[in-house]
C-alpha cells in the first residue's frame, strides 16, 4: 500500500474509524515531508477529524500544530488562516478552552500572529496590508472594565506592532469592526479566539472558506468545513472548498523570513 492509504477494511464513510485518523495524519506528514525537502510548493489536504484521530492515539490539534511539527519549528510560530467571502483572519489561539487560550495569549503570541498574517497577505498580492486586532473581551475590555486581557495583551501588541512598522489598529471589539469593514475595510483581522474568527467566515462563506496554516516555510491549505461524516459516501459532498484551496494556494509566493519585511 502506498503512504497513508486506508486498508479496506477501515474504508466506513460515515464512521469514526482510529484507522482513518491515522491515514489523514501520515499522509498529511509525507506531504509536508515532502515540501521541506523542496519536493512540491505547497500541500493541500482534505478536512480531517479530529476524533477519529485521537482513537487512533495520535496528539493533534490541527494541521497548523502538525505543519508545525513536521517541519521543526514551534508549534505557536504557525497559525491558522481563514480565507473567504473578502476575509482572512488569522488566529492566535485555536483548539483549545478558553481558560487555557487567555493563559497563552501574551503580546508575543498576538504580534506572531500578526506578522504571519501579513506576511502571508503580501504572499497573496497585497500590497501594503492594514490589520486590525480584535480585542479579547467585549469592546476590547472597555478600559479595564471587563478585565485586564487587553490592558495587558493586545494594546502592547498594537504598539509593538506599529514601532516595527506595520499598519495595525489598536484593539477594537470584534463586532464592531466586522461591522464597519465596508466602510474602513481591513486587508487582515486578527482573532483572539477560535469562535471569533471562525462564526464570521463560516456565516458568509458556508462550505467556500480556505484554512492555510501560515508561519512556517511550508504552506498548507485545506477547507474551512469539516469532513461532513453526516453524508460521507452519499456522493452528495461538494468540492468547491478544496477548489478554492487550490487556487489559493497556486498563486502564493515565496514567504520571506524577515519580519520586517512588510514595514
Amino acid at each position: 500500500m502506498s503512504v497513508g492509504e486506508l486498508p479496506d477494511a477501515a474504508h466506513q464513510p460515515g464512521q469514526i474509524v482510529a484507522e482513518a485518523g491515522a491515514s489523514a495524519v501520515e499522509s498529511a506528514s509525507t506531504a509536508i515531508k515532502a515540501c521541506c525537502a523542496g519536493e512540491f510548493d505547497a500541500v493541500v489536504a482534505g478536512p480531517h477529524h479530529e476524533t477519529a484521530i485521537a482513537r487512533a492515539g495520535i496528539a493533534f490539534n490541527g494541521y497548523p500544530g502538525l505543519v508545525a511539527r513536521v517541519s521543526g519549528v514551534p508549534e505557536d510560530s504557525v497559525f491558522l488562516m481563514l480565507v473567504g467571502a473578502g476575509l482572512r483572519i488569522v488566529h492566535a489561539t485555536l483548539h483549545e478552552s478558553v481558560e487555557v487560550a487567555l493563559r497563552r495569549l501574551t503580546p508575543e503570541l498576538v504580534v506572531a500572529a500578526t506578522i504571519a498574517g501579513l506576511r502571508a497577505c503580501a504572499a497573496m498580492g497585497i500590497d501594503k496590508p492594514r490589520a486590525a486586532l480584535f480585542g479579547i473581551n467585549p469592546h476590547a475590555s472597555e478600559g479595564d472594565l471587563f478585565g485586564p486581557h487587553d490592558s495587558h495583551c493586545t494594546k502592547p501588541a498594537a504598539a509593538r506592532l506599529r514601532d516595527l512598522g506595520y499598519d495595525v489598529t489598536d484593539p477594537q471589539g470584534a463586532d464592531a469592526l466586522l461591522a464597519d469593514r465596508d466602510t474602513r475595510p481591513f486587508d487582515l483581522y486578527v482573532a483572539m479566539l477560535h469562535d471569533q474568527g471562525h462564526i464570521p467566515v463560516k456565516l458568509l462563506a458556508p462550505q467556500a472558506a480556505s484554512a492555510v496554516s501560515i508561519g512556517a516555510q511550508v504552506l498548507l491549505a485545506s477547507t474551512g468545513h469539516g469532513s461532513a461524516m453526516d453524508i460521507a459516501g452519499t456522493g452528495r459532498a461538494r468540492p468547491d472548498a478544496m477548489l478554492r484551496s487550490l487556487h489559493l494556494v497556486s498563486g502564493w509566493t515565496t514567504q520571506t523570513s524577515d519580519t520586517r519585511s512588510l514595514a
